[in-house]
């Protein structure tokens, strides 16, 4: 390009921008503060804009984007951290936004398309989700250390229970747990002191000397302490189900991926997508 050209085209770039971008005589052309700050800002954009092919195939394809993951207080203790840790190896290039949320706000939630995937407890609507249990584990009972039951040398009978006050999951709040204790244990309402919602409070009740609590085996992991866990006679050995839970009419690229990544550790469990 020619002298006058190039000398019109500054104009008119310092014109559109408003300031003075170089410092020019007979002898030199330099940049001045603004043109070096203008400058790269442009080497930015460009730089942006010949990336942005490249972003908009792998947002296609699900290895970059956001996962919105609806978690239960109790699957923390173990299945959580290695649901995220497999997810982060394989694709680093999504990020996974964490919400704490009991399954009755889980469902809420990815009905209003304000999660993409959950850590729920049954049951679900198969015509609205799909799902595929994750993790089974025993249910225990949370007493206080030294208390009288932690003697019994075989897993302890609901007539074991009957004098003892009871910790107990809360019928509204945490109704998967409230359910499944009742299926499973037949017990005097009336010995119930406290009902909470979440397993963690439980088990801080226990170590106060409050009563007894049903938990997940999972909740030994927490390491309260004053607390002992004893095993539970129960017409199932790992009652307490833990499902991942995501919407059928989900858009989310990236959660077509995770599915086909999580699919790879519980193969044969996961549909393929």
């Amino acid at each position: 390009m020619t002298q006058p050209p190039l000398s019109r085209q500054i104009q008119k770039l310092e014109a559109a921008v408003g300031v003075q971008l170089f410092e020019r005589d007979n002898r030199r052309v330099a940049l001045t503060p603004a043109g070096e700050a203008f400058l790269g800002e442009a080497r930015r954009i460009l730089s942006i804009a010949e990336a942005a092919p490249d972003l908009a195939q792998r947002v296609h394809a699900g290895t970059r984007g956001l996962i919105r993951l609806g978690f239960t207080a109790a699957s923390t203790f173990g299945v959580l951290g290695r649901l995220l840790d497999r997810l982060e190896r394989e694709l680093p290039e999504v990020g996974i936004e964490l919400f704490e949320m009991v399954t009755r706000e889980q469902i809420a939630a990815l009905t209003g398309e304000d999660l993409d995937l959950g850590l729920a407890r049954p049951p679900f609507d198969p015509e609205l989700f799909d799902s595929v249990l994750l993790h089974k584990e025993a249910l225990l009972l949370a007493v206080p250390a030294g208390h009288r039951l932690t003697e019994l040398e075989r897993p302890a009978h609901v007539d074991d229970l009957a004098t003892e006050p009871l910790i107990f999951h809360s019928q509204q709040r945490a109704r998967y747990f409230y359910d499944l204790v009742v299926s499973m244990v037949p017990l005097a309402q009336e010995r119930i002191v406290h009902s909470v919602s979440q397993v963690i409070t439980m088990l801080w009740l226990v170590s106060a000397g409050r009563g007894i609590a049903f938990v997940p085996a999972s909740a030994a992991l927490v390491g309260v302490p004053n607390v002992t866990f004893i095993a539970l006679d129960t017409h199932l050995p790992e009652p307490v189900e833990l499902h991942l839970l995501w919407p059928r009419a989900s858009h989310n690229p990236a959660l077509r991926r995770v599915l086909t990544v999580l699919a790879s550790t519980c193969p044969g469990h996961l549909p393929q997508h």
